[in-house]
């Protein structure tokens, strides 16, 4: 239920700004404008803007999936409530959490800019595969499912790679802290889950 909200809550502002009916030159991620002008609003209302009508429906459809697992499970690892408060915590955090390298690495330069939900669906997936890490993750092109334990260093050695080449518009570097704190909180909060993550894998 609370990854729904978080969804259309996204939807909305997202499609608002593709009309025009919000400003969101406002909202982006602009390294520049948060370090020099203070705009620490940024940090997370970039997270609800997108790019593109498929931007937007590609990271709602995957935040959809693995996030109802996680969503499911931290009430199971934490209790009821506070494993719901701890689950919106943990994606509010994760949007600021993922661009802070790119904040340090762009601070002065004025023309960066990003938008976009994929470094908090990162940490989302991620945590998903140390809850479950055995389950099967769909790639591009590849009709067979990936176990999510063989995905996630793949992933991590994608992004980097790719951060490093800075070849394309994408925010890989964002992508790759957002999926490294996707297992960070969950363990920060409950460490014995690296023991069930561990048994998962023995299966």
């Amino acid at each position: 239920m609370v990854t729904v909200v978080i969804i259309v809550f996204i939807c909305l502002v997202s499609i608002l700004c593709f009309y025009g009916k919000l400003n969101g030159n406002r909202l982006v991620f602009n390294a520049y404008d948060i370090w020099h002008r203070k705009e620490w609003h940024r940090m997370l209302s970039y997270g609800l803007v997108h790019g593109s009508w498929g931007h937007l429906f590609f990271n709602m459809l995957t935040l959809f999936f693995f996030g109802r697992v996680v969503e499911e499970y931290f009430p199971m690892v934490f209790g009821e409530r506070l494993g719901i408060v701890l689950y919106v915590v943990f994606y509010v955090s994760a949007i600021a959490i993922s661009t802070v390298g790119d904040l340090i690495k762009y601070r002065n330069d004025v023309s960066y800019n990003a938008v976009g939900a994929s470094g908090a669906v990162s940490a989302i997936l991620f945590a998903s595969i140390l809850f479950e890490p055995r389950m099967g993750i769909y790639i591009y092109l590849i009709p067979i499912p990936v176990p999510g334990y063989i995905f996630a260093p793949l992933y991590l050695l994608y992004c980097w790679y790719m951060a490093r080449r800075n070849i394309d518009n994408i925010g890989h570097t964002a992508h790759f802290w957002g999926a490294l704190y996707g297992l960070v909180f969950p363990l920060l909060c409950a460490p014995y889950m690296l023991l069930y993550f561990l048994d998962q894998l023995k299966g």
